[in-house]
């Protein structure tokens, strides 16, 4: 086959697999809402969405049809060209992010070997922090371009969170990064691959069980759940930085936190937990089972931690916000430090 004939193939590839992630993820933020409501009736004693579809599960549908022929109300005191384009600064960034994810086993096809990964980006994990501080600006603009009193709160609140808990979850990576040595997603599932003592998988959760759970809190404070979501607190901001949105652009937030969560639960799963790695098999050898069996386990992994977010809100009350910066600088701060000077000393000492 030609050159021009092996290029076309990789454009329709790289093609598919963009449609796929973004098809899936969007379509995955409808089921997480009505599971979200579901499992928080369910831990209430309510009885939750019942009336459209079978069981109300096309609650969602209806909902996402509601927010399309809802009125766009701008109100007139608000900095309209950025008002507008704040939504898009956080859903954007949020589907991007994804891109450096590998969600499968690689195998061939059409002669060529596909990895089930967009973008297989030699500084992956710095990708991923570069989009996630992204993000925070749309939650900004929007707050500052209302002109109205609680977005602006909210935006601050917002600012000031971003900021303390990226560097606790920037140092808790430092761990991963020294065992790994690499930025490459791909490869850190590869390096998880393998059994600790011939016993374990060699999962970083088990190499990295600090730095973990520094990096688990701070991706909630990341994504704005509960129990960290100062940002838009209803007692005391209305609805924070959306206060002034409607219709598609209110949903345009709302659909990138959910993202934004399924992307966090994704890393998780890859950083900590072997990716699409299922221990004590090699999936290599199995063909397209193997194939199956990889997304099986990734799918998985990312759902278990989708669960967690969900049951996480409705079981933790709301922090005040002294004490979430207080966790963040006085607290995780300080232990993720120690995890880094700990760990550099063990590998220097195995090393």
């Amino acid at each position: 086959m030609t050159e021009t004939g092996l290029a076309l193939i990789d454009l329709v590839i790289m093609i598919a697999k963009i449609v796929l992630v973004v098809f899936i993820n969007v379509n995955l933020v409808l089921v997480l809402i009505l599971a979200e409501r579901k499992m928080s009736a369910y831990m209430q004693d309510r009885i939750g969405p019942n009336r459209v579809g079978p069981g109300g599960l096309l609650q969602p549908v209806a909902d996402g049809i509601k927010f399309i022929f809802k009125e766009d109300i701008i109100p007139n005191h608000v900095e309209k060209v950025i008002y507008v384009i704040a939504p898009m600064m956080v859903l954007i960034p949020s589907i991007l992010t994804f891109a450096v994810i590998p969600f499968g086993h690689s195998f061939s096809a059409f002669g060529r070997e596909v990895n089930l990964q967009i973008a297989n980006l030699n500084v992956g994990l710095l990708y991923i922090f570069a989009l996630v501080s992204l993000s925070v600006y749309g939650l900004i603009l929007g707050g500052w371009a209302s002109n109205s009193k609680y977005p602006l709160f909210g935006a601050i609140r917002s600012s000031a969170q971003v900021i303390s808990y990226e560097l606790s979850m920037g140092l808790a990576l430092i761990g991963v990064l020294m065992i790994a040595g690499t930025l490459r997603l791909d490869e850190m599932v590869k390096q998880q691959s393998q059994l600790l003592f011939g016993i374990l998988p060699n999962w970083n959760i088990f190499l990295q069980p600090v730095g973990f759970i520094i990096f688990l809190i701070s991706i909630f404070a990341e994504t704005n759940r509960l129990p960290f979501d100062l940002s838009e607190a209803e007692p005391e901001l209305v609805a924070g930085y959306h206060t002034e949105y409607s219709s598609m652009k209110f949903s345009m937030f709302f659909m990138g936190e959910y993202i934004a969560m399924i992307t966090a639960s994704a890393l998780i799963s890859t950083l900590y937990f072997g990716g699409w790695d299922f221990p004590y098999v090699d999936e290599s050898q199995m063909g397209l089972w193997g194939v199956v069996l990889s997304l099986v386990a990734f799918a998985a992994k990312t759902g278990f931690f989708l669960f967690f977010f969900i049951w996480i809100r409705w079981t933790i009350p709301r922090f005040r916000f002294d004490q979430l910066m207080r966790l963040g600088w006085k607290v995780l701060l300080p232990i993720a430090l120690a995890n880094v000077v700990v760990t550099g000393i063990i590998i220097s000492l195995l090393y």
